[in-house]
């Protein structure tokens, strides 16, 4: 899916491009200056509404998101009007200590005073850790619901999508975005509830205290955000090319770290090159930062200015002739200017914030919207695993990928139960493709694929791997002990059951003298372990899953010769009394099959035992002639 750079960039860095804002700091920052303590503006991310256009979201369907979750809602807003309400307090506490307690000495009025201010200190704070309590509850909630959601989706999509969609761009949507969503949910909604009933409030108490001096604030107030989206914008622009940079960071540090990238920098010697490129990208975020940091220093000194000289102005307004203003009214009204301007920048974002929202909202449920190519029957077929005898039949069968050409044209071909069949052919005949419909990693275009006369379309997908086994080329272990990758296969099974499968995979020996045994770590994707070692814990873990029937996709294939040997007497031990589909490419591993099937441009050749296809001079007699050595199936 074509991507905007920036998001790629962000997602590889681990944010995501609407929280490249920076904060606003400099002169004037903090209650009342241009940062007010918020983040700046943000400018509209160009990908957003590109992601909007192409999977529009309804609204309707985000609020049922939030619709178990309406007294948290309601409570959460009250608790916002309330803590806005209530800190707008302080100014007038404060004006009439200053304006009746201090000079009348009134002490008992001044400790009532006194006590209001610090309740409604800690009115507030209370009322900031409920709400934030309940927020954060829900977004996690509502996170959780969307990741379990999309997670469980995507593992029913077929090997078609994750073959023409990038993991990193999966690993993005499921991690980054559903992440992202949390500043959505616990901070832009109720941020928008707390900046209105703040601007509103505040204005209000204004404008009760002094028109006059309402008004002087609020002329101000254009030309501080004009200064400040400026400068926000001008940070933006360079923290885009700091994320661009740290993602090619990122990038070095996968690729020279990695286990693959190490070993690779090590064989060619380019260490000292992979070094110098992170040196280098390193000291050009030097170099970005410091502009960063200087990015509209003077605009902000400008701003720390006016925003000095107004609490300066209203003094000198306070102490005209014939103001009747009490002190205690400037003290009050500077303190409540000082709060209006981070409400009101957090407003102007609010456009910005919804289309981000939108849009993370978009590419969660574009990935939920996809129908999976593959479906789980709806009203599947009894079959009990324990009693399938292991009769498959491919009847008629025709298979081409995503509308394309057929790349299997008219296969009927019959495996008996018990029996062995092998599959040959050269590079591209379709020999991988055949054994992955037995399994449905593939679904047939027509025709159909029977075991004991069902389809296995209408078997259900957890019955259905009971039933067939696959081994690989490229066997798969998780970054976990051997017991746990075996346990992968029979979660139930003890040591004596996991010992047996070891030893019938050839490789229990191995196991046993390592120190910490079973308890081994296999490494990431196996690494600990050879290629051969790698096969044959996966053998051991085909042998505790004992399935009845089994497809051995081109297992040996890249293997040396000893090792070779070694896994081939394992698959012999795990094909014993299962039907086995064997896609061969070494026409000696296939001598002892007791059935041949040759293809040959997606059509089924010939069909016969080894040594009769061998006599009768056609096309697998025509492989041997040539001593081709059959190559890896696409």
């Amino acid at each position: 899916m074509t991507e905007n750079i920036l998001t790629q960039n962000s997602a590889r860095s681990g944010r995501r491009p609407h929280e490249d804002a920076s904060e606003l700091t400099g002169p004037g920052s903090g209650p009342g200056g241009p940062g007010g303590g918020g983040r700046g503006p943000s400018r509209l991310n160009p990908a957003d509404k590109v992601q909007l256009k192409r999977h529009p979201v309804s609204i309707k369907r985000i609020v049922a998101l939030f619709a178990p979750h309406k007294v948290t809602i309601a409570v959460v807003v009250l608790l916002i009007t309330a803590s806005s309400v209530i800190s707008l307090a302080q100014p007038f506490l404060v004006r009439s200590i200053i304006d009746t307690a201090l000079p009348t000495k009134d002490v008992p009025m001044l400790a009532w005073l006194a006590i209001a201010m610090i309740a409604v200190a800690a009115a507030t704070a209370l009322i900031g850790v409920v709400q934030t309590w309940m927020t954060t509850s829900m977004g996690q909630r509502i996170m959780h619901t969307l990741r379990t959601r999309l997670f469980t989706h995507l593992q029913k999509q077929s090997l078609a999508f994750f073959t023409r969609t990038r993991s990193g761009e999966v690993q993005s949507r499921l991690n980054n975005d559903i992440s992202g969503m949390q500043s959505v949910i616990t901070s832009t909604a109720t941020g928008v509830a707390s900046n209105v009933t703040t601007a509103v409030g505040t204005a209000v108490a204004m404008v009760v205290l002094s028109p006059k001096l309402a008004l002087l604030s609020l002329i101000v107030i254009p030309p501080a955000v004009w200064f400040s989206r400026r400068v926000a914008l001008l940070r933006r622009d360079i923290t885009s090319t700091m994320q661009a940079e740290l993602a090619t960071m990122n990038t070095y540090v996968e690729e020279g770290l990695s286990i693959s990238g190490v070993r690779l920098a090590k064989t060619l010697g380019t260490t000292d090159r992979d070094a110098t490129r992170y040196t280098e990208s390193s000291e050009r975020l030097i170099g970005l930062e410091l502009r960063s940091q200087l990015a509209g220093r003077w605009r902000m000194a400008t701003m720390g200015i006016i925003f000095s000289a107004i609490p300066a102005l209203i003094y000198f307004a306070g102490g005209l002739p014939g103001n009747t203003m009490s002190i205690g009214t400037i003290v009050a009204f500077t303190a409540l200017q000082a709060t209006i301007f981070r409400p009101i920048m957090g407003l102007l974002n609010l456009g910005v914030q919804w289309v981000t929202a939108m849009a993370l909202f978009s590419r969660i449920f574009e990935y939920l919207d996809m129908v999976p190519d593959i479906t789980a029957p709806a009203n599947p077929v009894a079959l009990d695993p324990a009693q399938v005898r292991g009769e498959v039949r491919f009847e008629s069968v025709h298979f081409a990928y995503d509308g394309g050409a057929d790349v299997l044209r008219g296969i009927d071909l019959a495996l008996p139960a018990g029996t062995t069949t092998a599959v040959v052919g050269p590079t591209g005949s379709g020999k991988s493709t055949l054994g992955a419909l037995l399994p449905r990693l593939h679904d047939v275009t027509s025709g159909r694929v029977t075991i004991d006369g069902v389809d296995v379309r209408d078997i259900a997908p957890e019955v259905l791997a009971r039933i067939v086994g696959v081994v690989s080329q490229e066997s798969y272990l998780v970054h976990a002990s051997i017991r746990e990758n075996l346990l992968l296969a029979a979660s139930d099974a003890d040591d004596a059951t996991l010992w047996k499968a070891l030893a019938s995979a050839q490789i229990a020996d191995l196991v046993a003298g390592l120190p910490e045994g079973l308890d081994t770590l296999v490494g990431a994707r196996g690494h600990r372990f050879s290629g051969g070692e790698q096969q044959r814990l996966a053998i051991a873990r085909t042998i505790l899953r004992n399935p009845r029937v089994l497809v051995l996709d081109e297992a040996t294939s890249a293997l040396d010769n000893t090792t070779e040997a070694a896994v081939q007497l394992a698959l012999d031990h795990l094909a014993v009394g299962r039907t086995t589909l064997t896609i061969a490419h070494r026409l000696s591993t296939v001598e002892d099959a007791d059935q041949l099937a040759v293809l040959a441009g997606g059509v089924l050749a010939e069909v016969g035992t080894p040594s009769n296809l061998r006599d009768a001079g056609g096309a697998y007699a025509a492989l041997i002639a040539a001593g081709e050595e059959l190559e890896l199936a696409s």
